[in-house]
């Protein structure tokens, strides 16, 4: 079902149209996490803290510690006091390492004295990382720049309108020539602070991959769809280098555009393949 669209929305009149800039999505990163912590989504981890016993510690017992271990970053806890001095990578990077740190509260029990509230004692964290990736997507939605926090728990480009299924479809292949490298292949394209150069390699990688299938290829294609296929990677600055490439174009853009292709064609030609390969073992 798609989102409804309120009247602005619709008409383009919404100033916000393009999404909210840093600044904004920071504050609203506060708030989200405030919620979800006072709901007891990081008790399991961070601990909590009850009026009888004091501070009660979770599993991670020193948390600024473990931020200098793992992201190799200080001064970005507690979120309240720090979130609002984060730059991009910082947001990103907290992001990913709650979501590593995030579970849902199961049960427990009420601790009535000065309305101390819950304590909670069971936790279910895939539960609870699927419910903070819909939450962290939704403020990642308002954002003026396209990002999205995958299954795995990483920050990645959002996909170009219409291309979401093809990431999340699975890529119908044991091989791992196949398999390792168009998931490798993903990554770089999607990863956040990925760059031109990363990209480029990207699409490379997926060239690859066709090379691989090439044999499968001549029965599927015609000859010169075959061809055309490979000459966009062999003459466009993608797999060599030399003066008679043509780099005349714009580089985002086209690599964009190369990467959907041969993604798109690498899923198609697996999917057919699979579906000729059982039509041929139930014939004999």
């Amino acid at each position: 079902m798609n989102e409804r669209k309120f009247y602005s929305m619709r008409t383009g009149k919404n100033p916000n149209l393009k999404g909210l800039g840093l600044e904004e999505i920071k504050g609203f990163f506060i708030k989200l996490y405030s919620q979800m912590h006072s709901d007891g989504y990081f008790d399991e981890s961070f601990g909590y803290f009850c009026v009888d016993a004091g501070d009660i510690p979770g599993s991670v017992v020193d948390i600024e510690y473990d931020l200098i271990v793992k992201l190799r970053k200080r001064d970005l806890w507690p979120i309240d006091k720090r979130a609002l001095d984060y730059k991009e990578d910082d947001l990103f990077d907290m992001i990913e390492f709650l979501y590593d740190n995030v579970s849902k509260p199961v049960d427990g029990t009420y601790h009535s004295w000065s309305n101390c509230g819950m304590h909670w004692d069971t936790f279910n964290k895939s539960d609870g990382q699927d419910y903070f990736r819909i939450k962290i997507n939704e403020l990642l939605d308002l954002y003026e720049h396209p990002f999205v926090i995958s299954k795995s728990g990483e920050i990645l480009h959002k996909p170009e309108k219409g291309f979401e299924r093809i990431f999340e479809a699975d890529i119908p292949s044991d091989d791992e020539n196949i398999y390792s490298r168009v998931d490798s292949a993903i990554r770089k394209f999607r990863r956040h602070g990925s760059s031109l150069d990363d990209r480029r390699h990207a699409v490379r990688d997926l060239a690859d991959v066709l090379e691989y299938l090439r044999p499968k290829l001549k029965s599927l294609l015609y000859s010169k769809d075959e061809s055309d296929l490979f000459n966009i990677a062999n003459n466009f600055g993608i797999r060599h280098h030399n003066d008679k490439q043509k780099t005349n174009y714009d580089t985002a853009i086209w690599l964009s555009w190369m990467f959907y292709f041969y993604l798109s064609t690498v899923h198609v030609i697996l999917r057919k393949t699979e579906k000729t390969e059982k039509h041929d073992s139930k014939s004999s």
